[in-house]
């Protein structure tokens, strides 16, 4: 697994987590999941019998954007949550029941979707298995991790950060007292 692809796709999903939050705790509760659903993914080529190879590497590169989404959509609810004034126990509770049922959809979908290339056979049968195994067997291992580890980490970390309706609060303060302008189009 020396593929220069895998630090590549972290590297994206890290740059969209840059651009959509603004706190480093959110950041490392979804990359955190990503590592055990590749674990799952290799887990699940192992016991199929399944080589490790470029459609299998393939597969665990859509596995990380995956992982990373049903991450975002607990954290970022969170977030707005915590945003709105709600306890960060509160808001990972809320956050992970309310988001059950996109994440589990998603999730049941696309392992689903899974089993055709998985019970395919005839010519690049070989290949459609392998990306089919490592959807399979990673969202399928991972949902449990999503499901578990994300609000865990987050309920861990989240309280070491404040929510970034602290932070705007002290800039609308700080920008009252050097007596400058507020940009336009900011949020009430």
């Amino acid at each position: 697994m020396n593929n220069p692809g895998y630090g590549f796709a972290l590297l994206i999903v890290f740059l969209v987590l840059v651009a959509q939050f603004e706190s480093l705790a959110s950041h490392f509760v979804i990359l955190a999941s990503i590592p055990f659903a590749l674990a799952a993914a290799i887990y699940a080529l192992f016991f199929s019998g399944t080589s490790l190879n470029i459609y299998s590497q393939i597969g665990l590169v859509m596995l990380i954007g995956l992982m990373a989404k049903n991450g975002i959509l607990m954290v970022e609810f969170a977030d707005q949550r915590r945003e709105d004034g709600a306890s960060v126990r509160d808001a990972i509770a809320s956050a992970a029941a309310i988001r059950l049922r996109p994440i589990c959809m998603t999730l049941i979908s696309t392992v689903l979707g899974a089993l055709p290339l998985i019970l395919s056979s005839g010519a690049g049968a070989e290949a459609r298995q392998a990306i089919g195994w490592v959807i399979f067997g990673g969202l399928g291992i991972a949902a449990v991790f999503t499901l578990f580890l994300v609000p865990a980490l987050y309920a861990l970390i989240a309280p070491l950060t404040s929510p970034r309706s602290v932070d705007y609060a002290r800039y609308r303060r700080e920008m009252a007292e050097s007596g400058e302008k507020e940009p336009q189009g900011l949020p009430a």
